[in-house]
């Protein structure tokens, strides 16, 4: 599912192996601004996104669900200096751990029985000024995650392998 020639490096390089992650965290933001619920296990609802979410675009819509890596929450932390940054703050849906996001941009990826398409970067908004302080925007850009649209519905688990489909 490359986006470049099939028999130059890059392509192969891209297409090449990425070692799995697990599912480390769940949170659904029930309302416009209202604190986010982290959960043990979820549902994910073609074109609906997370069963219990906010979300409210089209169910042909690029941003039904984001994810991010424990590895950036950590980065954001220290640009921030602190000494962790919980996942409700940044209002991703999905946190993996182990495994490199940006690598499956384009590509599909499997959590427990769903299947899902990352449609692209999660950046940042400027609401990061108001949850971190100055600064909060520029220490997350970069480091948002991605987001996904739902392809196969199905539940996820903390726990749960995540790996490229």
């Amino acid at each position: 599912m490359s986006r470049f020639p099939e028999a130059s490096v890059l392509a192969r390089l891209v297409d090449a192996p990425v070692l799995p992650g697990r599912l480390a965290w769940i949170g659904l933001r029930p309302d416009r601004r209202a604190p986010m619920r982290e959960v043990a296990e979820a549902r994910l609802e073609p074109g609906r996104g997370l069963e219990g979410d906010r979300w409210r675009g089209a169910a042909t819509g690029a941003r039904q669900v984001t994810l991010v890596s424990a590895e950036h929450l950590r980065a954001i932390a220290g640009f921030l200096r602190l000494d962790a940054v919980a996942p409700a703050r940044l209002r991703r849906n999905l946190v993996v751990e182990g495994l490199n996001l940006l690598a499956l941009k384009g590509q599909r990826l499997r959590i427990g029985a769903a299947l899902l398409e990352c449609s692209g970067e999660c950046h940042p908004c400027s609401r990061m000024e108001e949850e971190f302080g100055p600064g909060g925007y520029n220490a997350v850009r970069g480091h948002g995650g991605i987001t996904a649209r739902v392809v196969e519905g199905g539940a996820i688990r903390l726990g749960d392998p995540v790996a490229r489909a």
